[in-house]
């Protein structure tokens, strides 16, 4: 069972053990990226260039990985 306690300095989440980690990993992934933009005030379009930007940059440095794919 889940269970969630709020106290003055923090929140607890209980979780059952039988979750997959990796189930586990991608929501603790997603938290830390609320808390990263929390105070963010970057636009939407300057966020999807970044993305965009950070896809061209890991493609460039991982293409010689996947031989097939690149002509």
């Amino acid at each position: 069972m889940l269970t969630i306690e709020r106290t003055d300095q923090e929140i607890i989440i209980r979780l059952p053990l039988d979750l997959e980690v990796m189930d586990i990993q991608r929501m603790l992934d997603y938290l830390s990226y609320k808390k990263a933009i929390k105070d963010s005030q970057a636009k939407q379009e300057q966020i999807d260039q970044l993305a965009k930007d950070a896809q061209k940059g890991w493609w460039e440095k991982n293409k010689g990985r996947f031989p097939g794919l690149v002509d």
